[in-house]
Protein backbone atom coordinates (compact mmCIF):
# COMPACT_ATOMS: atom_id res chain seq x y z
CA UNK A 1 0.00 0.00 0.00
CA UNK A 2 1.26 3.34 -0.82
CA UNK A 3 1.68 6.27 1.26
CA UNK A 4 1.32 9.12 -1.60
CA UNK A 5 0.63 8.60 -5.02
CA UNK A 6 1.79 9.85 -8.36
CA UNK A 7 -0.77 12.96 -7.94
CA UNK A 8 0.35 13.40 -4.32
CA UNK A 9 3.77 13.49 -5.49
CA UNK A 10 3.27 16.13 -7.73
CA UNK A 11 2.22 18.18 -5.15
CA UNK A 12 5.14 17.93 -3.90
CA UNK A 13 8.50 18.14 -6.43
CA UNK A 14 7.30 19.50 -10.13
CA UNK A 15 8.46 16.49 -11.99
CA UNK A 16 5.64 15.31 -14.19
CA UNK A 17 5.41 12.55 -17.38
CA UNK A 18 7.85 11.88 -18.99
CA UNK A 19 9.99 12.68 -16.82
CA UNK A 20 8.19 11.65 -12.82
CA UNK A 21 10.21 8.65 -12.63
CA UNK A 22 8.60 7.26 -9.45
CA UNK A 23 4.88 5.48 -9.57
CA UNK A 24 4.67 5.68 -5.21
CA UNK A 25 5.95 7.04 -1.80
CA UNK A 26 5.92 4.14 0.45
CA UNK A 27 7.51 5.69 3.34
CA UNK A 28 8.34 8.81 4.46
CA UNK A 29 9.77 10.92 7.15
CA UNK A 30 9.49 14.87 5.90
CA UNK A 31 14.04 15.60 5.91
CA UNK A 32 15.20 12.43 7.28
CA UNK A 33 14.14 9.97 4.48
CA UNK A 34 11.65 8.22 1.59
CA UNK A 35 10.81 5.18 0.06
CA UNK A 36 9.94 4.89 -3.20
CA UNK A 37 8.52 2.36 -6.09
CA UNK A 38 8.99 2.95 -9.83
CA UNK A 39 7.74 -0.01 -12.20
CA UNK A 40 9.55 0.05 -15.36
CA UNK A 41 7.59 -0.89 -18.21
CA UNK A 42 8.04 -2.26 -21.74
CA UNK A 43 6.25 1.14 -22.43
CA UNK A 44 9.01 3.56 -21.17
CA UNK A 45 10.06 5.67 -24.13
CA UNK A 46 13.44 5.26 -24.12
CA UNK A 47 13.94 1.47 -24.59
CA UNK A 48 13.10 2.32 -28.15
CA UNK A 49 16.91 3.32 -28.28
CA UNK A 50 18.55 2.13 -25.21
CA UNK A 51 19.36 -0.69 -26.28
CA UNK A 52 16.87 -2.44 -29.05
CA UNK A 53 17.22 -5.72 -28.87
CA UNK A 54 18.66 -5.46 -25.29
CA UNK A 55 15.97 -3.22 -22.91
CA UNK A 56 17.74 -1.86 -20.14
CA UNK A 57 17.27 1.31 -18.15
CA UNK A 58 19.45 4.09 -18.00
CA UNK A 59 21.48 4.19 -14.92
CA UNK A 60 21.43 7.92 -15.27
CA UNK A 61 17.40 7.87 -14.98
CA UNK A 62 18.22 5.29 -12.14
CA UNK A 63 19.66 7.97 -10.28
CA UNK A 64 17.06 10.71 -11.36
CA UNK A 65 14.62 8.70 -9.87
CA UNK A 66 16.16 7.99 -7.06
CA UNK A 67 16.99 12.10 -6.89
CA UNK A 68 12.94 12.45 -6.99
CA UNK A 69 12.62 10.07 -4.09
CA UNK A 70 14.98 12.32 -1.56
CA UNK A 71 13.51 15.91 -3.22
CA UNK A 72 9.95 13.91 -1.89
CA UNK A 73 12.21 13.62 1.58
CA UNK A 74 13.41 17.20 1.44
CA UNK A 75 10.71 19.27 0.37
CA UNK A 76 8.35 17.63 2.06
CA UNK A 77 9.22 20.10 4.98
CA UNK A 78 7.15 22.94 5.71
CA UNK A 79 10.05 24.91 5.14
CA UNK A 80 10.48 23.88 1.71
CA UNK A 81 7.02 23.90 0.37
CA UNK A 82 6.64 25.02 -3.53
CA UNK A 83 10.21 24.60 -3.81
CA UNK A 84 12.50 23.03 -6.15
CA UNK A 85 15.27 20.37 -5.35
CA UNK A 86 18.08 20.70 -8.00
CA UNK A 87 21.49 18.06 -8.68
CA UNK A 88 24.81 20.10 -7.40
CA UNK A 89 26.57 16.73 -7.14
CA UNK A 90 26.57 13.20 -7.49
CA UNK A 91 29.33 11.32 -6.08
CA UNK A 92 30.14 7.54 -5.53
CA UNK A 93 27.61 6.28 -8.25
CA UNK A 94 27.77 2.90 -8.56
CA UNK A 95 25.41 0.53 -10.89
CA UNK A 96 25.81 -3.49 -9.66
CA UNK A 97 23.50 -4.75 -12.15
CA UNK A 98 21.19 -4.06 -15.26
CA UNK A 99 17.67 -2.86 -15.12
CA UNK A 100 14.83 -3.84 -17.30
CA UNK A 101 11.38 -4.01 -18.53
CA UNK A 102 9.27 -5.69 -15.72
CA UNK A 103 11.77 -4.64 -12.70
CA UNK A 104 10.22 -3.09 -9.97
CA UNK A 105 12.71 -0.35 -8.04
CA UNK A 106 12.61 -0.02 -5.11
CA UNK A 107 14.01 3.24 -4.13
CA UNK A 108 15.68 4.53 -0.81
CA UNK A 109 17.23 8.44 -0.12
CA UNK A 110 18.17 8.95 3.18
CA UNK A 111 19.17 12.75 3.97
CA UNK A 112 22.38 12.63 5.88
CA UNK A 113 23.22 16.45 6.18
CA UNK A 114 21.19 19.12 5.68
CA UNK A 115 22.39 22.76 5.95
CA UNK A 116 20.38 25.97 4.57
CA UNK A 117 19.74 25.37 1.03
CA UNK A 118 21.79 21.80 0.41
CA UNK A 119 21.10 18.96 1.66
CA UNK A 120 23.08 15.52 1.05
CA UNK A 121 20.98 12.16 0.40
CA UNK A 122 22.83 8.69 0.68
CA UNK A 123 20.77 7.14 -1.83
CA UNK A 124 20.19 3.20 -3.16
CA UNK A 125 18.22 1.46 -5.42
CA UNK A 126 17.14 -2.56 -5.10
CA UNK A 127 15.02 -5.25 -7.63
CA UNK A 128 13.75 -7.42 -4.94
CA UNK A 129 16.47 -7.58 -2.47
CA UNK A 130 19.51 -7.16 -5.18
CA UNK A 131 21.37 -4.24 -4.66
CA UNK A 132 21.56 -2.27 -8.42
CA UNK A 133 22.24 0.97 -7.60
CA UNK A 134 24.11 3.42 -4.84
CA UNK A 135 25.00 6.68 -4.98
CA UNK A 136 25.61 10.04 -2.88
CA UNK A 137 23.31 12.93 -4.54
CA UNK A 138 23.66 16.40 -3.16
CA UNK A 139 20.60 18.56 -3.42
CA UNK A 140 20.42 22.77 -3.98
CA UNK A 141 17.27 23.78 -2.56
CA UNK A 142 16.33 26.61 -5.33
CA UNK A 143 13.26 29.30 -5.36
Amino acid sequence: MSLLTTQEIMEIIPHRQPFLLIDTIEELEPGVRAVGKKCVSYNEPYFAGHFPGEPVMPGVLQIEALAQVGAVAILSQPEFKGRTAYFAAINSAKFKNKVVPGDVLRLETEIIKIKGPIGIGAAKAYVDDKLVVQAELTFAIGK
